[in-house]
């Protein structure tokens, strides 16, 4: 029933047009802002964390601001819950998709950080061909909803992480794109430690991993919220990845984020505990 109310809510708000949507998040990210304090304990730490030359205001500014973009993203779900693929279309600038297609006759592995619009960017390319993404179990309502937008148009495969990369190497050798997250704390077990903002940060090393027992090109491709819309942004396939050394690709994964991160400050997704694993001996910066 929570469900079937949410998807009601989200098809009246996909009838807005989406400047009146980011108009509706200016004073509801400011009431997230003063309401969620846990969450915007979490993202100032970060903030201080990986820009400690900023002052104390200047952190404050860009998290309101990054509150007011999430808000106005999570209004502009309801358009890829309910919009059409012509709304779609035109609510989602593509930028540099030649670089795709420059490397359309191997396997794909999008290389896709969590800025704030990335599920625009996945939506937009799904219109037009399949592909693959792995997801992990989120909770509330959010994941069903999260769920019908990845599988809406051409049958995407969705692997859910607990299954692995097994599933994901085998839809790399069927040439399904693969639409890859990477850069979250899924703990020590999973992780080795790469410099994010000059701090060792336990970072996923399967980037790398991927690429070389499928022989896939990596396209990083960013989507960010501008004006009354997105551009998803591809950038060239890497070269000469990956090396022979896990630690020099993951550290080259995290140094690209960390270049996009500091282009678009507010729009990285810093509500997530990235730096939550320590080094051994390292006290919790949360």
């Amino acid at each position: 029933m929570k469900l079937q109310l949410v998807r009601a809510l989200l098809w009246l708000v996909h009838l807005l047009p989406f400047c009146l949507m980011r108009a509706i998040a200016l004073p509801m990210g400011w009431l997230f802002y003063l309401a969620l304090g846990r969450r915007r304990k979490i993202g100032l730490t970060n903030l201080q964390l990986c820009f400690p030359d900023w002052s104390a205001a200047k952190r404050q500014q860009t998290l309101r601001q990054h509150f007011v973009q999430m808000c106005s993203v999570i209004l502009a779900y309801s358009i890829l819950l309910w919009g059409s693929p012509s709304r779609i279309r035109n609510l989602v600038r593509v930028e540099g998709f030649e670089h795709f297609e420059a490397v359309a006759d191997r396997p794909i592995i999008i290389l896709a950080p969590h800025f704030i619009g990335l599920d625009f960017g996945a939506s937009v390319f799904r219109l037009e061909r399949s592909g693959a993404s792995m997801y992990s179990q989120q909770r509330g309502v959010f994941h069903d909803i999260s769920l019908q937008i990845r599988s809406r148009f051409n049958q995407p495969t969705l692997i859910k992480r607990t299954e692995g990369i097994r599933p994901v190497v085998r839809a790399l050798k069927q040439k399904l794109p693969f639409y890859y997250l990477p850069d979250q704390d899924l703990g020590a077990k999973e992780s080795i430690f790469a410099p994010f903002f000059g701090i060792q940060t336990a970072t996923v090393p399967a980037l790398a991993k991927l690429a070389a027992v499928s022989g896939a090109a990596v396209i990083p491709v960013i989507t960010t919220l501008q004006g009354n819309g997105f551009v998803s942004r591809y950038y060239p396939a890497w070269d000469h990845y990956p090396s022979n050394d896990t630690l020099q690709d993951t550290s080259r994964m995290n140094a690209f984020i960390e270049q996009i991160a500091r282009e678009y400050p507010s729009q990285y997704y810093w509500l997530h505990r990235r730096f939550k694993t320590r080094p051994e001996g390292e006290d919790s910066v949360y």
